[in-house]
Formats: C-alpha cells, structure tokens, sequence
C-alpha cells in the first residue's frame, strides 16, 4: 500500500471522532501490522471494493475509549459494552470509511462499501486476503487508545 494512502484514513477518523464525539484523537506513527489478531475490546470492520479497487477498514477500541466516545456522540453516560455502544462502532465504522471514500476518489479509488461488522473480545484472529500489507495506526484520547487498521489497492 502506498503510504500517502494512509493519510485519508487518518483524516477522515480524526473528523470524524471531533464532530461527533468531541473527542481529539491523536495520531502515532504508521507502520505495517505484524499477525493477525484485532487490537481492542471492540472493533469495527468495513470491507471496500469496486471496480478494480479492493480494501477494508478496520478500528479497535480499548473499552474505556469506545465508552468515553460514545457517552459524547449519545449524550448518556455508558459504563458497559452493549448493543448502543456495538451500533455506534459500526456507525463510526461507516462514517470513517465514507470521509476515506471522498478522499481517494480524487486519487483515482472508486469503491464501494459494505456493511460493517462489529466484534466484541480481544486478540480474535482476523485473516485479511490483502496483495498490501495492513497499515496500523495507532490513536490516544484522554479516555484511552484505539488503532486504525487500513489497507487499499488497485487490483
């Protein structure tokens, strides 16, 4: 995967957290994902295809970050992972992925995207038939950490 590409995932996750959540995540460093295990207690995941384009998305959340943001996007105070919290993951999930959408369509990657899927528990084995490797990038929030899982390629 071309590194730039990282850049909208990034952007669009950043956008999205701060206009919805009033939360300010900040970014660390990109780099290749080793195995193949999700990172947090909750993650979203979005596949990403079209016409000679092929990806997916995928955020992880440690379980007082997903709680923290949702009690800012809901407005109620969240003390668990339930059913509320898992749709606003997808919802977070889908909104991530429609502001990378905008943004690589100008660099040429039309695609379309599925439903995201959400799983709860940590370090589950999520296999990714990806010609790219997987780019993490990992986030902090006063609330606690999440990573942004990300890879995208012309067929």
């Amino acid at each position: 995967m071309n590194v730039e590409l990282i850049n909208p995932f990034i952007a669009a996750t950043v956008n999205v957290l701060k206009t919805m959540a009033r939360t300010d995540p900040k970014h660390g460093t990109p780099s290749i994902k080793q195995g193949s295990k999700t990172w947090g207690d909750v993650t979203g995941l979005i596949g990403m295809a079209g016409d000679g384009v092929c990806g997916s998305l995928i955020i992880s959340f440690d379980e007082p970050c997903i709680l923290k943001i949702v009690s800012n996007m809901l407005m109620e105070d969240f003390k668990e992972i339930n059913n509320d919290v898992l749709d606003a993951v997808g919802e977070i999930t889908n909104m991530i992925s429609g502001g990378t959408k905008s943004a690589l369509s100008e660099k040429g990657y039309n695609f379309n995207m599925a439903t995201p899927m959400m799983i709860t528990g940590k370090n589950i084995s999520l296999s990714q038939l990806s010609k790219t490797p997987v780019i993490t990038v990992p986030f902090t929030t006063e609330a606690g950490q999440f990573v942004v899982e990300a890879h995208i390629s012309k067929a």
